[in-house]
């Protein structure tokens, strides 16, 4: 009898175990949803905000009637559905591209950090193509085409990144330690060549590198959209795609090995993938800090740990927040537009400090 009455128990037991993860799951979808009606709604009061005011609902008409759809009227004030399709909606995209790369990337690097306060600045991305772009500024490259800038930080911001994982591998291998070190010397590097740069630039070129420095969406064009868009989506399918392996390797390298991840071949994937899509997003607005180290970690606080949806939904949250900062950035003050890299940063250093006192352990090392 007392056998028998145990067996319900072992069954009940038994069926309740998957229950966590379908709570994660139900979790993220939710979450997911969520971003993504903010999302939207960000994206009319975005587009509908500005020097000349149009309606929402003559924004949401404006985009059905580009898709065939005549449900609603289009904006009827002069030069309105000009403004919509010229300055407005390219720059939304942008932001959504820009926000969603740049919080992907720190969700990944985070994973290869094992770390929360990793992000994708500490490989040397930013600063190198900060380099890139003060070159091209300063020797005149941007006159070459409306692109060189951008181009020129693009490549100079994979180049970082290549020199260093390739300076921090040693004997087929790379260590986490060496690789964040290295990150540290060649940030360091970029650095000094950045003020060498900005001190041979004149009067001119040393504003536009401040300027550039600064971060922002201004000038956004469906050319520049273009370009980020094919990257973004490329580098966060990569990315949810490793999102399994990452998962694993939370377990810690020697364990992730015993159930045959190739540790070394995913971080190199992991990093390349990161250096593409911050290279992308830095080359076209300029460096956009503390997106990467935010919005990761707050989705990782609410859904969990698991990486394929942490990754999605970080780039609807890193999407969600940089529209909101743009907006904010073109409508603070009036007649000025505000570099967006000041407003993430001011949201995300006093972020940053709360993160620090919150990972900290009783022992006082971290958690």
């Amino acid at each position: 009898m007392t056998a028998t009455s145990r067996l319900p128990r072992k069954a009940t037991k038994t069926a309740a175990d998957p229950g966590p993860p379908r709570r994660g799951i139900t979790g993220a979808v939710l979450l997911g949803s969520t971003l993504a009606l903010a999302l939207s709604v960000a994206v009319l009061v975005s587009a509908a905000t500005g020097q000349l005011v149009i309606p929402p609902e003559e924004v949401l008409g404006s985009l059905l009637h580009a898709v065939g759809i005549h449900a609603l009227p289009l904006p009827q004030q002069l030069g309105a559905q000009e403004t919509l399709w010229t300055i407005r909606f390219p720059r939304v995209v942008m932001s959504i591209l820009v926000g969603a790369a740049l919080a992907s990337s720190g969700a990944v690097m985070q994973a290869v950090f094992g770390n929360p306060l990793a992000e994708p600045g500490v490989i040397g991305v930013s600063s190198g193509a900060a380099v890139g772009a003060a070159a091209a500024i300063v020797f005149g490259w941007s006159a070459a085409g409306p692109w060189a800038v951008a181009a020129a930080a693009f490549v100079t911001g994979v180049t970082s990144v290549m020199v260093v994982y390739l300076t921090a591998r040693k004997a087929g291998r790379t260590e986490v330690v060496t690789l964040l070190l290295t990150g540290v010397a060649v940030t360091a590097i970029t650095g000094a060549c950045l003020a060498l740069l900005t001190f041979l630039g004149d009067q001119q070129a040393r504003e536009q590198i401040v300027f550039w420095q600064l971060g922002s969406l201004n000038g956004s064009r469906w050319s520049d959209a273009a370009v980020v868009l094919p990257v973004t989506v490329v580098g966060i399918t990569i990315s949810v795609l490793l999102g399994r392996r990452l998962d694993l390797l939370t377990l810690g390298e020697r364990s992730a090995r015993h159930l045959g991840v190739n540790v070394e071949a995913l971080r190199a994937i992991a990093v390349t993938t990161v250096a593409m899509l911050v290279a992308v997003a830095v080359a076209f607005t300029g460096v956009i800090g503390f997106v990467g180290l935010v919005i990761p970690h707050l989705i990782r606080m609410v859904i969990g740990p698991a990486h394929r949806p942490l990754i999605v939904t970080s780039a609807l949250g890193g999407a969600v927040l940089l529209v909101v900062a743009d907006l904010v950035a073109r409508t603070a003050v009036p007649y000025a537009d505000l570099p967006i890299g000041m407003l993430t940063a001011l949201v995300g250093g006093p972020f940053f400090f709360w993160l620090l006192r919150r990972t900290r352990n009783r022992a006082g090392g971290w958690a």
